[in-house]
């Protein structure tokens, strides 16, 4: 199989008559391409960025992002929520994404030992999707609108370690980072919702505190949709 890398800059490139049947596209910016008279039977888009700004996806001449965002809020109660703009909006935006964890955790309680540790299409397992979430509360909530100097547990970084932490480890870490979540939500205010932060992957630009929550709960929502995905197809 032909890998094309980060080295190689197709902009611009145009593909005629070329079979691409199961080619896979991994953290490719496939912004502005346009297909013209393709067959795309069984073909899979999966990019937690369509909902972003004033993005379009258009299938022979429909903006399809509206049914897509509707029917995933469908499958998945309270993601809709996750706008939300206000404390009360928030505090219940949050409560419904314990509740969807707690019952995706129940599963995977009764499913055979070793599936937290299965990774589906050299995809993230749902022990390291959890570790990730660690990882993304300590950064926006913990380093960006708390400022605390030093807030990232070891067991955030999931590919940072060759020894893995046990399955019960990860899920302490990660209880007690959902229950910060909580703890702040609990005494946010609009005042403190409006104040600005640097952004932790540009500090040049300012982020309120509620798009730094915002950006939690589109972590929290992306990766359950990846968890259940996974545990589908596990």
């Amino acid at each position: 199989m032909t890998t094309f890398s980060r080295s190689d800059d197709l902009r611009g490139a145009k593909f005629v008559d070329v079979n691409l049947c199961d080619a896979r596209f991994v953290g490719a910016d496939l912004s502005g391409v346009v297909l013209r008279g393709v067959e795309l039977r069984g073909a899979e888009i999966d990019s937690p960025w369509l909902f972003d700004g004033e993005n379009v996806l258009l299938v022979n001449g429909v903006d399809v992002l509206p049914f897509v965002d509707a029917e995933l809020n469908r499958r998945f109660p309270g993601r809709a929520d996750r706008r939300a703009a206000d404390p009360d909006g928030l505090r219940a935006a949050w409560a419904a994404l314990e509740r969807t964890w707690a019952a995706t955790l129940a599963r995977v309680a009764a499913m055979p030992a070793g599936t937290v540790d299965v990774s589906v299409g050299d995809e993230w397992s749902f022990a390291q999707t959890l570790r990730h979430l660690v990882f993304a509360t300590d950064l926006w909530l913990g380093r960006t609108i708390l400022e605390l100097e030093q807030p990232f547990h070891p067991i955030g970084r999931p590919d940072a370690d060759a020894a893995d932490p046990s399955f019960a480890e990860v899920l302490e870490v990660r209880a007690g980072r959902v229950a910060m979540v909580r703890d702040f939500l609990a005494a946010v205010t609009p005042d403190l919702l409006a104040a600005t932060r640097r952004n932790p992957h540009a500090p040049d630009r300012q982020e309120t505190v509620l798009s730094c929550l915002h950006v939690i709960l589109d972590e929290e929502w992306e990766h359950h949709r990846y968890a259940v995905r996974d545990l589908d197809a596990a």
